[in-house]
């Protein structure tokens, strides 16, 4: 065999530790930042406090986890998203489609 194989994960290798961007870092960042400035500022005793310093890291982090046949969340949620919101053109080729020709 004289072919070149691509391995699978050399996908991997333009990701950061493998599995992020650089928006994904940002993101997570920014949420983890907000939520330190929050656990500064809110008095954490109280629990509905606490939940709501330490909700920008745990949105940005489930938003940035790695899913398999998929990049992340976002990448999902964004699929969801344009698959609802635009039309479907769907063209169905079963076993009695004749792409517009008739015999005559």
């Amino acid at each position: 065999m004289d072919g070149f194989l691509i391995p699978a994960n050399s996908k991997k290798s333009l990701l950061i530790f493998g599995a992020f961007t650089t928006s994904d870092l940002i993101l997570v960042g920014s949420g983890m930042g907000v939520t330190l400035l929050m656990l500064l500022t809110l008095p954490i005793q109280e629990i509905s406090f606490a939940l709501a310093a330490i909700s920008p890291a745990l949105v940005c982090s489930f938003l940035v986890f790695p899913i398999p046949n998929y990049h992340n969340m976002i990448t999902i949620l964004r699929n969801i998203y344009i698959f609802y919101t635009t039309n479907q053109k769907l063209i169905w080729k079963g076993w009695c489609f004749n792409n517009g020709d008739s015999k005559k």
